[in-house]
């Protein structure tokens, strides 16, 4: 029994419990997922010509960060979107909810 050779490919205990990729949450929830989802809320109920504005100060994320949370979620829900942004507050709006001048 001393001579006994193992199998040169020993079947290794699984560290990590298998899943069917079928049965995965595919769908994107970042950590400012809830933030994100209030600002395209208030987009879908602002009227025609009319922007949020969002101060930077109250919403705990750098400018970049924010911008492309939103970008990224909007693009998702098909709604368009245009952002500008000064020192501190950030401002969105429905790209289609333009008023033309």
């Amino acid at each position: 029994m001393a001579n006994e050779q193992k199998p040169k490919h020993s079947q290794r205990a699984m560290r990590y419990r298998r899943v069917d990729v079928a049965d995965l949450d595919r769908g994107r929830r970042g950590k400012h997922h809830d933030l994100v989802q209030g600002i395209l809320e208030e987009l879908r109920a602002a009227p025609p010509g009319a922007a949020l504005e969002i101060p930077l100060s109250e919403v705990g994320i750098e400018l970049a960060n924010l911008r492309s949370a939103v970008h990224r979620a909007s693009a998702g829900s098909g709604i368009t979107i245009e952002t500008l942004a000064d020192e501190r507050n950030f401002y969105v709006w429905r790209k289609d909810a333009l008023s033309q001048k």
